[in-house]
C-alpha cells in the first residue's frame, strides 16, 4: 500500500436524525492529519447512499475506520463491513469506540473486522495507519488487537494520558450545515474531562476510563469554546463530560471566564444531582450569564430500594429537589434521567418514581425528565451479575445491535408488561409540556389540544391507568397534522430524547 496517504472514517447512525459531528473521530483524526495523512468523514446520517460513497472514497486509501458504541450503531457497520470484504477481501477495517474497547475480544472475532483499537486511539491509530503504509507489524502498538495468521491477538493495553495531554479535536472536518439542515440547530458536542468518581451500577465509563476524574482548565475550556462556537457559528455546545462539576472551582471560573470573554452560545452540561445541589444559587446564575441553559442530572429512580441496588448511595431526594429549585431559579432548565425496569424494580417500586416525577413537574414548574429502559451494557458492573438476573449475554459483534434504552426488551419486562411500561412512557411525553430546543412552530390549535390531552395524561399517571390510550392517538395525529422541530439534541447518542417537561 506504499504511497497511499488517506484513512476513511465512517460513522454508522444510531437511529436519530438529531445529529452533529461524531467527536471521537474528530479526536482521532487530529494527529492522523498532523503527519500529513489525508482524512475523510462519511457520516451515514447526513450521507445518502453512504455505502456506495464509502466504497468510492476506499478505492485510494489505506484502511477504513468506523467508531460506534454497543446498540443500533452496530447493523450498519456490519452492512459496511461485509460490502467492503466482498470487494475487496484482504481490505483492512479497524473497529474502535466504546463498544470495541469494551468487548475487543468478541469484537475482533468478527469476521468484517481485522484491528480494534481499545481505549484512547489517537496515538494507537496513528501507528497502525503508519505500519499499515509501510507494510509492517503491529506486534508492538500497544493498545490494539489484531489477527497475524487468522488468530487473534492482543498487545498490552495503552496508558491513559490525561485529557489535557491531548491534542484539540478536528472540528474542521465537520459539515456543520449538513447537521443544521437535517435537525435543525447549528451545534456541536465538546468534551473537557474525563471519568467519574462514582461508580454506578449500570454505567460502562470505569470499564474505559476508570474512576480517576481528569480535565481541562477553566482557562483552556474558555479558550476553545468561544474560538469554537465563533469559529463555526454555532450556538450550542453539548459538554459530554460524565461529571461536569467535580471541581466546582473550576466550573465557576469556567462561569467567570465566559463572562469576560463576551461568550454568546449556550451549552448543557451533565452531573450528579449531589454535586448541582452543592452550587449556590449565585453560582448557577453565573454559570447561567456565562451561557449554561441545561444541567442534565441522573435521577434514575424514585424508589430508594432502587438507588442503592445502583449503588447510588451518594444521592438522596432532598438534594434533588434543591437542584431543581434551585437551577430553575438561576434561569437553568433541570433535567433528569429515568432508568425504568432496572432489576428487583417491582410496580411498588415503579409507581414511587412516577409520583417522584409528578411531584417534581407540579412543585418545579420547567423542570425536564428523560426515560429510558435498563440495558445491560458491556463493562457495567450490574454484567458481572448477567447470569444471575438472567441476562443473555449476545455471544457476537451483530447480538448486540438491540441494546438500545428506547426499547430494550428484558426477562422480566416483555410481552404486555413491556408494551404497558412504553405506554405508561408515552403518557410522560404529553403529560407535560416539552421545553423545545429549536423554535416551536406548532399551531396554534395544536398547542391547545395538547395542552388539553395533557391533563388526562396526569391523571393516568396519578392513578396508573393506561387502557384506552386515547390521547396517545390524538397526539399521533396532532403530530401529522403539524411540522414539530425534532429535539435537537441527542449529545452522546445513548440517552432517550427528552419525555416530559414540567410547564
Amino acid at each position: 500500500m506504499g504511497g497511499r496517504k488517506k484513512v476513511v472514517f465512517f460513522f454508522p447512525a444510531f437511529s436519530s436524525t438529531e445529529a452533529t459531528a461524531p467527536l471521537g473521530i474528530l479526536a482521532v483524526s487530529t494527529p492522523l492529519l498532523q503527519a500529513g495523512y489525508s482524512v475523510r468523514l462519511i457520516d451515514s446520517t447526513i450521507t445518502p447512499d453512504f455505502q456506495k460513497v464509502v466504497l468510492r472514497e476506499l478505492e485510494d486509501a489505506l484502511c477504513l475506520a468506523i467508531s460506534l458504541v454497543t446498540g443500533p450503531m452496530i447493523r450498519e457497520t456490519v452492512a459496511i463491513a461485509r460490502a467492503v470484504k466482498q470487494w475487496k477481501p484482504e481490505f483492512p477495517i479497524i473497529l474502535g469506540g466504546w463498544h470495541p474497547s469494551l468487548l475487543p475480544d468478541q469484537t475482533l472475532a468478527s469476521p468484517y473486522v481485522d484491528i480494534v483499537v481499545r481505549g484512547q486511539g489517537e496515538d494507537s491509530l496513528l501507528e497502525i495507519v503508519r505500519r499499515l503504509e509501510e507494510g509492517g507489524p503491529l506486534e508492538n502498538i500497544p493498545g490494539v488487537g489484531y489477527k497475524p495468521h487468522g488468530l487473534p491477538h492482543f498487545t498490552p493495553e495503552r496508558e491513559l494520558k490525561p485529557i489535557a495531554e491531548m491534542p484539540p479535536k478536528a472540528y474542521h472536518l465537520a459539515d456543520f450545515d449538513a447537521y443544521q439542515k437535517l435537525c435543525g440547530r447549528r451545534w456541536a458536542m465538546y468534551i473537557s474531562s474525563l471519568a467519574c468518581p462514582f461508580n454506578c451500577a449500570y454505567c460502562t465509563n470505569a470499564g474505559v476510563y476508570g474512576r480517576k476524574w481528569n480535565a481541562l482548565s477553566a482557562e483552556q475550556f474558555v479558550e476553545e469554546t468561544v474560538d469554537l462556537t465563533r469559529r463555526y457559528g454555532l450556538e450550542m455546545l453539548w459538554v459530554v463530560d460524565d461529571n461536569f462539576l467535580v471541581d466546582l472551582d473550576r466550573a465557576r471560573k469556567i462561569g467567570e471566564g465566559l463572562v469576560r470573554a463576551g461568550a454568546n452560545f449556550q451549552w448543557s452540561i451533565q452531573a450528579t444531582t449531589n454535586l448541582t445541589a452543592r452550587l449556590s444559587p449565585e453560582d448557577l446564575r453565573l454559570l447561567h450569564r456565562g451561557g449554561l441553559h441545561q444541567v442534565c442530572q441522573g435521577v434514575d429512580s424514585g424508589s430508594p430500594k432502587i438507588l442503592q441496588a445502583m449503588n447510588k448511595d451518594f444521592q438522596d431526594f432532598d438534594s434533588i429537589y434543591e437542584s431543581a429549585a434551585r437551577c430553575l431559579e438561576a434561569g437553568i432548565r433541570p433535567s433528569f434521567n429515568l432508568i425504568f425496569a432496572y432489576p428487583g424494580e417491582g410496580k411498588k417500586e415503579r409507581l414511587e418514581t412516577i409520583r417522584f416525577v409528578m411531584d417534581v413537574c407540579r412543585r418545579f414548574p420547567g423542570a425536564e425528565f428523560w426515560t429510558n429502559i435498563f440495558t445491560p451494557y458491556p463493562g457495567s458492573p450490574i454484567m458481572q451479575r448477567a447470569k444471575e438476573i438472567g441476562i443473555e449475554v449476545p455471544r457476537s459483534l451483530e447480538g448486540w445491535a438491540d441494546f438500545f434504552p428506547r426499547y430494550t426488551v428484558l426477562p422480566w419486562l416483555k410481552g404486555r408488561d413491556h408494551e404497558r411500561l412504553q405506554t405508561m412512557r408515552d403518557y410522560m411525553r404529553i403529560a407535560f409540556d416539552r421545553v423545545p430546543i429549536a423554535a416551536d412552530t406548532r399551531r396554534p390549535a395544536a398547542k391547545v389540544m395538547q395542552k388539553m390531552i395533557s391533563l388526562p395524561a396526569r391523571w393516568r399517571l396519578d392513578h396508573d391507568v393506561y387502557a384506552w390510550p386515547v390521547e396517545l392517538w390524538v397526539n399521533r395525529k396532532l403530530k401529522r397534522w403539524n411540522v414539530v422541530p425534532k429535539p435537537s439534541v441527542d449529545a452522546k447518542q445513548l440517552e432517550a430524547a427528552p419525555q416530559a417537561s414540567c410547564p
